[in-house]
């Protein structure tokens, strides 16, 4: 049975991700803040699926909780096989209205722990010739729409380019790019997303077999959902200005 461990995992995408790899016979390392809720999914997917699901209480806003996960993934004995780079937080408010504090911590759980994670992992892979990587992003990373854009946008960069060095090395990275999910993200973040169109809102299940078949296809960028391509597709032509008036309509930070 191969390992997968996934960052962010009690919520949202993240669960998605556990439920789905649960179901088909990974055992996990899951990975998140809450001791109590990490303990609690561990059980659920044990009890339901069979499988070993290992518990890790990290914060990827601090560097002791970035070495803790660069440890287990490092683990030559007990290698992980597929990593879900997951974990991530959006902010309320204006570029200058965000304290400094929260856009550094943004960019250490955004860029920095994604960098050293897939690292981490991508080497011991390397070294036994399989292995996967998935860093999720958002649909974000295409607009100009503050440090969550650019974080996510440096996310999908960084993951394509490093796909393209180990080409060939039967290690695969991609960059995961969803819309809107319904998941508590934009709750915690104190985001309204009343102005957001139904037709918008993507399934997480949903999007987690269309990642996971893009993943096993080999592509290096997966925008899980045919209304959001045709979407991306429109902003490669938009003036960018345009761009960023009609996302700020929807939230600062509106997908994922």
């Amino acid at each position: 049975m191969t390992t997968a461990l996934i960052t962010g995992s009690t919520a949202g995408i993240g669960a998605a991700f556990a439920r789905r790899l649960a179901a088909d016979g990974h055992n996990l390392v899951l990975v998140a803040r809450d001791t109590k809720r990490l303990r609690e999914q561990a059980t659920e997917l044990h009890d339901r699926h069979g499988i070993e699901a290992e518990v890790l209480t990290a914060d990827l806003a601090t560097d002791d909780g970035i070495e803790s996960v660069e440890r287990r993934l490092a683990d030559r004995r007990n290698p992980v096989d597929l990593l879900i780079n997951n974990a991530g937080f959006g902010t309320k408010g204006l570029y200058l209205d965000v304290p400094m504090a929260d856009e550094l911590t943004m960019l250490k759980v955004h860029c920095e722990a994604v960098l050293r994670l897939t690292s981490a992992a991508a080497e011991g892979m390397r070294e036994r010739g399989r292995g996967g990587v998935v860093n999720v992003a958002s649909v974000a990373a295409f607009v100009p729409r503050g440090t969550y854009s650019a974080s996510k946008a440096w996310v999908v960069q960084f993951t394509q380019g490093a796909a393209r060095d180990l080409a060939g090395s039967g290690v695969r990275l991609m960059a995961l790019a969803p819309g809107f999910v319904r998941t508590e993200f934009h709750e915690r973040a104190g985001l309204g997303t009343d102005s957001v169109p139904g037709w918008m809102w993507l399934d997480a299940d949903k999007l987690v077999t269309a990642a996971l078949a893009d993943l096993a296809r080999g592509k290096s960028l997966s925008i899980p959902d045919p209304r959001y391509k045709v979407l991306m597709g429109v902003a490669k032509v938009l003036p960018r200005n345009l761009l960023g008036g009609i996302t700020s309509k929807s939230g600062k930070y509106g997908p994922r």
